[in-house]
């Protein structure tokens, strides 16, 4: 009998664990501790109605936390009337500055330019410039400058009575969450916008916050006006609209966990059966589009990728239908090969469509997903960083499989209990570290697969319209079901399998086929040769604006490696991370390389920001 359906395993209740998406059980109720700052006053019986009150506490002008605009510390040189170069208090100077009307763009870059002089020979804000003179309509043009930014700018001025304590970063090597209002995310989020944060927009590798995501938008503004920038432009604007129009209630709590090297599996000798795992296959749905399950972020290790710039890929694009995501930029070093970032409780607020180069913002969209009872929504989201790949064999080595099965597993056993049995809600993801990161789908799926099994965590995959990744995933998974067939064993299975076979004429499910003894059942036409790879990527590496950049990926001899040997194999890891083939988005110092756009480029005809919200007299 055929199957008409979109997807292979077992029905997506199974993965859930209920009937209902919501049947999981809830993530920890948001409790301040030695590793939680909480910003905001704790929800207390429910109460919705309004946004939390801020949390007091004193600012801290140090390496360990945020550096707000707004603190005292903050100073700017500036010139007096004698001629003296004196130092103000930056946020004096913000205040008088936004407070000022801004009739247009040109208004708007010189407000940002006040607060940021050095830049003033350097920042074109090409981006922002062509968006409001050429790219949108007068209308929508009108209404943002006289309706949308007076708004961002008293909410951005806000910033002092809504963040009344430091926020910590969250460091390398340090389990810790932060956990915000909503209210509190849009404000810091304007402050972005209008580019107020101190020391943020060096591209020095000296430079104090090297290691972390850039946060000011500048860079997106600075960049040449491709359609796809102009896109998250409008997305962007769509939310501080939403935000402005009606204040968020809810709250967000941003979790880094840091495992280390000597506490993640043995994988090798790993006796957790994969025939325990539930897997739910779909070549049709996406990975926002499954409500209740953890939805994998195919993060950069500098979280937010390019999306600031001019990347719009998986990541990219999540974050700018839900910005509240982009906060994580703000204090969130940058990831290293043990370390995940789960996010529980952003907001989605547009619908798009395309990706890479053919993104566009399509509308609003209304966020149905229920509340928690600390006041989030119950949507996970986490982001972890594969390795990018300049030559796709050295994905096949040991240390690099390690290091993906571990960063996978720190991942999806988050928020896990000591328990026997699985463990919900279960993992939503897909081809990760595939595309334009140069990884194998066929691998990487295995992979994810055997993280989940140890993580005891259902797992729904979605190959993006590939119904032949879909069968194999299916076909393979439902081999290791019959053979009972454990994580060590198919760890083992993948290293005999780079070590006997030439895996550009040998694809994976026919050496699977072989060690079980196993008939083809149709013909396999997925292959692990580049010269084969799926019409997926190929559009994908053509159509994404993320490109490989000069750096050299270094080479892991790991074939000799034994999991007794982690520490050592760990520095391979981190060698791997720090050295590896990278793109062009996966540190934020790299200089954008953009092709000039037509002036004549055509306005797209499509649904206008201002057709969602009643115009004001």
């Amino acid at each position: 009998m055929s199957v008409d359906h979109s997807w292979r395993g077992i029905p997506l209740t199974q993965i859930y664990g209920s009937d209902s998406p919501w049947g999981s059980p809830e993530f920890p109720l948001v409790q301040p501790a030695f590793n939680h700052a909480v910003l905001h006053h704790i929800l207390r019986n429910g109460d919705m109605e309004r946004p939390p009150k801020p949390h007091i506490g004193t600012d801290k002008w140090d390496q360990d936390h945020v550096r707000m605009p707004c603190s005292r510390q903050s100073l700017y040189p500036i010139t007096d009337d004698s001629g003296c170069k004196i130092l103000k208090e930056r946020w004096a100077i913000i205040e008088e500055t936004l407070s000022k009307p801004i009739k247009n763009v040109r208004d708007l870059a010189a407000a940002i330019i006040t607060y940021n002089t050095k830049f003033k020979d350097i920042w074109t804000f090409s981006s922002l410039h062509y968006l409001f003179d050429e790219y949108l309509e007068e209308e929508e043009t009108k209404y943002f400058f006289n309706v949308t930014l007076p708004q961002m700018a008293k909410l951005a001025l806000g910033l002092p009575k809504l963040i009344q304590t430091a926020i910590p970063l969250l460091k390398q090597r340090e389990n810790h969450s932060i956990s915000l209002s909503q209210q509190q995310v849009s404000s810091l989020l304007a402050n972005a916008f209008f580019c107020t944060f101190p020391r943020r927009n060096s591209r020095r590798t000296s430079a104090e916050y090297a290691n972390y995501p850039f946060i000011n938008y500048s860079n997106l503004f600075n960049l040449t006006p491709k359609e796809h920038v102009l896109e998250k432009l409008k997305s962007i604007c769509h939310y501080f609209r939403r935000v402005c129009s009606k204040v968020p209630t809810g709250v967000i709590t941003f979790s880094r966990r840091s495992v280390p090297p000597n506490h993640c599996p043995d994988w090798e000798n790993s006796s957790v059966s994969l025939a325990t795992l539930p897997v739910h296959v779909d070549s049709e749905v996406i990975i926002e589009d499954l409500p209740g399950l953890i939805q994998v972020d195919f993060a950069n290790k500098f979280l937010g990728g390019g999306v600031l710039r001019g990347g719009c890929v998986q990541e990219e694009i999540r974050f700018v239908i839900c910005p509240e995501l982009m906060l994580s930029m703000l204090f969130t070093e940058v990831l290293a090969a043990n370390e995940t970032l789960i996010i529980i409780g952003s907001e989605r607020y547009s619908e798009y469509t395309g990706y890479g180069s053919t993104f566009h913002w399509s509308g609003d969209h209304i966020d149905s997903t229920p509340f928690d009872s600390s006041g989030r929504r119950r949507c996970a989201v986490l982001a972890m960083d594969a390795i990018p790949y300049r030559d796709r064999a050295n994905q096949w080595k040991k240390a690099s499989m390690i290091r993906d099965l571990n960063k996978a597993w720190v991942g999806f056993s988050s928020y896990t209990i000591a328990e026997p049995g699985l463990q919900y809600p279960g993992i939503a993801t897909g081809n990760w570290g595939c595309g334009a990161f140069g990884g194998t789908a066929t691998l990487k799926s295995l992979v994810q697969m055997m993280s989940c099994a140890q993580a005891q965590r259902p797992m729904a995959y979605c190959t993006f319209h590939d119904t032949e990744l879909r069968d194999y995933i299916e076909r393979a998974w439902a081999m290791f079901t019959k053979h009972h067939v454990t994580v060590g064993q198919l760890f083992r299975m993948l290293l005999k399998y780079c070590d006997t076979c030439n895996v550009k004429e040998t694809t994976l499910l026919s050496f699977f086929e072989q060690e079980f003894g196993e008939q083809p059942v149709a013909k396999d036409n997925i292959s692990i040769d580049d010269s084969q790879s799926s019409k997926f990527e190929e559009v994908l590496l053509q159509t994404s604006p993320d490109l490989f950049s000069d750096d050299k990926e270094d080479s892991v001899e790991a074939d000799s490696l034994t999991i007794s040997q982690s520490m050592r194999l760990f520095s391979e890891m981190e060698k791997i991370d720090a050295n590896s083939g990278t793109l062009n988005l996966t540190g934020p110092r790299g200089e954008e390389m953009d092709v000039a756009v037509s002036p004549d480029i055509k306005k797209r005809v499509s649904k206008k920001i201002t057709d969602y919200f009643a115009k004001k007299s």
